[in-house]
């Protein structure tokens, strides 16, 4: 990554009722709005820590006390997240990097990335959508009218990527948190992190409910 690089975080303000609802059950939605906040906390600071001209969240909602310093704060603008994640780009005046919240297991080695022999960076999801996208130059357009939330969403959006010339880079695959399964999947993975630890605080009584 060089510090020309804009890295972007999309997210919503992690409360009860609005994030993570499929998490419930088996936790219930103040719990699920915590790990939302773990996963974004631990989001935040791998792109705190990682090189970058600016750094923005892109924020459905009001930033809180789990936003580190050094981030621009914007909102996100009306509309489906095609649209959302199009407006976030058309922010940038060069290269970009965005990823999503769901990756609480994200490093700032995973977000290192060098724009000088590709014009973009796919980094596809289990659950058949992206956790990240960077463009050497944003275009919105590139982005609107992608399908979001099926199980072709990342095929599309790179196929899209393809047919406009770019030459595209792959980075790992990675596991959202949608589900309580996934929860325990990814707090493996990173297992230091805070979404780790509060998942470790809330899964005896969701394991209780989800058994009963």
């Amino acid at each position: 990554m060089t510090a020309t690089t804009t890295l972007l975080v999309i997210a919503k303000e992690p409360r009860p009722g609005r994030v993570k609802t499929r998490l419930t059950p088996p936790f219930t939605p103040a719990e699920a709005a915590a790990l939302a906040e773990a996963a974004l906390a631990d989001t935040l600071t791998a792109v705190a820590a990682t090189p970058a001209r600016r750094r923005v969240l892109v924020l459905d909602g009001a930033p809180g006390p789990w936003l580190p310093p050094g981030f621009e704060v914007v909102p996100q603008c009306a509309g489906g997240l095609d649209a959302r994640l199009a407006d976030a780009f058309a922010g940038c005046a060069g290269p970009a990097l965005l990823i999503g919240m769901d990756t609480p297991q994200v490093t700032p080695r995973l977000l290192d990335v060098d724009f000088s022999d590709c014009d973009a960076y796919f980094g596809p999801a289990e659950d058949g959508g992206f956790w990240a996208l960077g463009l050497a130059r944003p275009e919105p357009a590139l982005l609107r009218g992608v399908p979001m939330s099926t199980p072709v969403t990342g095929a599309v959006q790179r196929e899209r990527l393809l047919l406009a010339g770019l030459r595209v880079r792959d980075l790992p695959r990675l596991r959202d948190v949608d589900t309580a399964a996934d929860a325990h999947a990814v707090a493996a993975l990173a297992p230091h992190g805070r979404f780790a630890a509060r998942l470790g605080a809330c899964a005896p009584v969701a394991d209780h409910r989800a058994h009963r």
